[in-house]
């Protein structure tokens, strides 16, 4: 299995993200980009882990992955499951477009099953803020 890396321009937070999502997508939550990658057979059963403030802080699952034509020209449209899902943060730098993520290199959820140490996610947001997670 195979994932991808997108920066989530414009967003302070996984928070935004969502508010931004339902603005643009409503309940159909996809991200548009300009080429459609060469790998995608691998991404069936992946996700689109979103950067925020140059750390990988929330992933969702990939639905679909279609051309479709836009007002701005051809788009892959890379269909997602709606409302990001939180994870724990990974330094990570920022870059255009998309980037392959290795499931081994992808981070696990917040709050994941059996992580009863999981913290408060608002001490995670104010760690994050002084670079300590």
């Amino acid at each position: 299995m195979l994932h991808l890396t997108k920066v989530a321009v414009g967003c302070a937070d996984v928070e935004t993200l969502a508010r931004l999502q339902g603005e643009r997508w409503g309940a159909e939550a996809a991200s548009l980009t300009r080429y459609m990658p060469t790998r995608a057979e691998e991404l069936a059963g992946g996700s689109l882990f979103w950067i925020i403030k140059h750390r990988i802080v929330a992933r969702q699952p990939i639905l679909s992955l279609a051309m479709v034509e836009t007002p701005w020209g051809t788009k892959c449209r890379i269909g997602l499951a709606p409302g990001p899902i939180a994870v724990q943060p990974v330094p990570k730098k920022a870059h255009q477009g998309w980037r392959y993520l290795a499931a081994a290199d992808a981070p696990p959820d917040l709050g994941a099953a059996g992580d009863d140490d999981a913290l408060p996610l608002g001490m995670v947001r104010e760690l994050q803020s002084l670079w300590l997670i």
